[in-house]
């Protein structure tokens, strides 16, 4: 049996964010071939194109991380409309130096969670035009724009009954096209 290593990139920083539960929570929906790990973004510095040759061990570790990895799951959340800044300086590090970007060609799941109505519609859509770029394949189908209410995780810290249906179709989906897609 294959063991796929998954990245997961949680574009809050917050500790109690809904997205760093929700990454916590999606994976035991996962069947045992696959593994996640959390990627830390939050120590990385800004990035400034000086650095290219130069890189900070922070940067260098999550290159290391990615590289490591036979897919992504990036679970972010919406800030004015867009995704956080620390999730676009993380993946600007990654990307670099040029044509040697640890991103390119890992497939990748995108979702997650705000208290808006729309959940992080614009955020999703935005990282899927920059992972478009990176040439990193992304499930398009089933979309989660999740709507973080009483409800969405069990006392456990697990998916909620009312949501499990939906996201375990998410996770199966997103298991399909990991497999699909690795190289």
């Amino acid at each position: 049996m294959n063991q796929y290593r998954i990245a997961v990139v949680v574009g809050s920083l917050r500790k109690d964010s809904f997205n760093r539960k929700l990454a916590s929570a999606i994976v035991r929906l996962a069947p045992s071939e696959f593994s996640f790990k959390q990627v830390q973004i939050g120590d990385l510095p800004l990035y400034n194109q000086d650095d290219d040759t130069n890189q900070a061990e922070s940067v260098k570790r999550l290159k290391g991380e990615i590289a490591a990895s036979q897919g992504l799951l990036f679970v972010t959340a919406e800030y004015n409309r867009s995704i956080p800044g620390v999730l676009k300086n993380a993946i600007d590090h990654a990307s670099r130096l040029y044509g040697q970007s640890a991103w390119a060609g890992k497939p990748a799941g995108v979702l997650g969670a705000s208290v808006g109505a729309i959940g992080t519609a614009m955020a999703q859509q935005h990282l899927r035009n920059v992972l478009a770029y990176l040439d990193v394949p992304t499930l398009c189908q089933p979309e989660a724009f999740i709507h973080a209410k009483d409800g969405l995780f069990d006392e456990n810290g697990n998916i909620g009954a009312d949501s499990k249906k939906f996201l375990q179709n998410w996770m199966d989906q997103y298991v399909a096209w990991v497999k699909k897609h690795v190289r």
